[in-house]
């Protein structure tokens, strides 16, 4: 196998606090502003346990990327790993996959946008929203790669304040009781509608068993969905050996302030049982409670999550189109980059895709979030366990002595490994008890062979 060609040309333009506000940025997104709702309906506050359990496997998923990213950081990530260490099919597969993915993802994120500026503007049909925020990030994602790091710094600081203040502002809530007369609104009784007894006065913590938990992972992993991001940014990240562990490092609490605590707070509010699967829970318990400037607001922040991971989703395909093309497994035209030194061609090509979704949109196809969610998700246990699997191979390809000078090591190598393996298993046998989750065991699998179909049509072709 021939060595890949490293990257060289793309400028590092992505400084300390970009990759630590990126970093932050993708723990919050849609899946859990958006996709908790369906959750909590799932497993009611014991929901906060699914999101713990999926955080720690997350976290030890990174920990294995971040040990090959750290000791040789290009772009292509994990691409570029699997390629080296695990074989060529890995290498062109893993970075295909990867790509699909991440257009499933920006198709899900577009396909929600309009239900959040519906809430201001009813009348603008959601279809408009997609495209002007399709138009906007894709300008956004040719210019200079600093632009991209603003934008996300900001978008995350907006992000990670409003979750904080929103944590700050429902203990307020629960600790004095403001909001006790505006509770007949919600068409509830006054007693114990605000409280941490919510959490297990309304069938118990656990009020729908121990099962939903299991079955609710399949949201949870993809609400996680877009945290590898930091891997992807290795190329271009000004000191990659300090920013990214420290990035890494800081996930699992991240999780544990930002998503169990939020849900808590949430559900200590309002009861769970009323918080309705339609919406953003985080915005609907405040209009309900009758707060509507704190609900206006919080659909801000939504929005904003959301322009986030799209923004991010086309940054990460085009950077993973470029490291295919210098490996041989993308069209060559795509390994061109602009003027700015960034892949214009790759983030064109992938917007170009994502465009399907306001078609889709326009045509008012029904539960297209959740039948993108569940493919994304197939897709992205397909990543994360092909990371796994390649820091497993990375290091039986190392000498020992080199082994005990790597810098970010994986923890509780190899056990924490197979850990993680077996835990994407069952969220893949889980997704086959939901329905709107079943598709992607017919979709994935077609998925996979077609890529085998690809590369073996392409050794022919042009055989090695």
């Amino acid at each position: 196998m021939n060595e890949v060609d490293t990257d060289v040309k793309m400028e590092r333009g992505l400084k300390n606090r970009h990759i630590q506000l990126i970093a932050l940025g993708g723990a919050i997104g849609t899946g859990l502003f958006y996709g908790s709702s369906e959750t909590i309906k799932m497993a009611g506050p014991a929901i906060v346990l699914s999101y713990l359990l999926g955080g720690i496997v997350t976290y030890f998923t990174l920990r294995a990327l971040g040990e090959m990213s750290v000791d040789n950081p290009v772009s292509g990530s994990f691409s570029y790993y699997a390629y080296k260490n695990w074989g060529e099919f890995s290498g062109f597969f893993s970075g295909r996959n990867y790509w699909f993915n991440y257009i499933d993802v920006s198709m899900a994120e577009l396909s929600v946008i309009g239900i959040y500026v519906n809430y201001w503007f009813p009348s603008i049909p959601s279809y408009i929203s997609a495209l002007v925020s399709l138009v906007i990030f894709t300008l956004i994602n040719v210019t200079n790669v600093k632009y991209f790091g603003e934008f996300e710094f900001w978008f995350a600081l907006i992000k990670v304040l409003a979750i904080i203040l929103m944590i700050l502002f429902g203990l307020f809530i629960i600790l004095f009781n403001v909001s006790s007369a505006n509770v007949s609104s919600a068409n509830v009784s006054s007693t114990d509608v605000i409280g941490f007894s919510n959490l297990w006065i309304h069938g118990g913590f656990f009020p729908n068993g121990f099962l939903p938990i299991l079955l609710s992972l399949s949201i949870v992993v993809f609400s996680f969905g877009g945290i590898e991001l930091i891997g992807i940014t290795a190329g271009e990240a000004s000191d990659p050996k300090k920013s990214i562990p420290k990035a890494i490092n800081q996930v699992l609490y991240r999780i544990l302030i930002f998503y169990i605590a939020a849900l808590l707070i949430i559900m200590s509010i309002f009861p769970w049982n009323l918080i309705g699967g339609v919406g953003s829970p985080f915005v609907s318990i405040f209009t309900k409670l009758g707060i509507p400037a704190a609900s206006s607001i919080l659909n801000m922040v939504v929005l904003t999550a959301c322009l986030s991971t799209y923004n991010s989703c086309l940054y990460s395909n085009g950077r993973m189109l470029y490291g295919l093309a210098l490996q041989g497994n993308a069209p060559k035209i795509f390994a061109k980059l602009g003027r700015s030194k960034v892949p214009v061609n790759g983030v064109l090509f992938s917007s170009l895709l994502t465009s399907v979704t306001v078609i889709l949109t326009y045509l008012g196809t029904k539960k297209i979030f959740y039948y993108l969610v569940s493919v994304a998700t197939f897709s992205a246990v397909i990543n994360w366990c092909l990371i796994i699997i390649t820091q497993i191979k990375f290091r039986k390809n190392l000498e020992q002595t080199y082994i005990d000078k790597l810098e970010f090591k994986m923890p509780f190598y190899p056990y924490s490994n197979y850990v993680c393996l077996i835990f994407y298993l069952v969220v893949v046998v889980m997704m086959g008890f939901i329905e709107e989750m079943r598709v992607s065991l017919i979709i994935g699998p077609l998925w996979v062979i077609l890529l085998y179909v690809a590369y073996k049509i392409k050794r022919s072709q042009f055989p090695a």
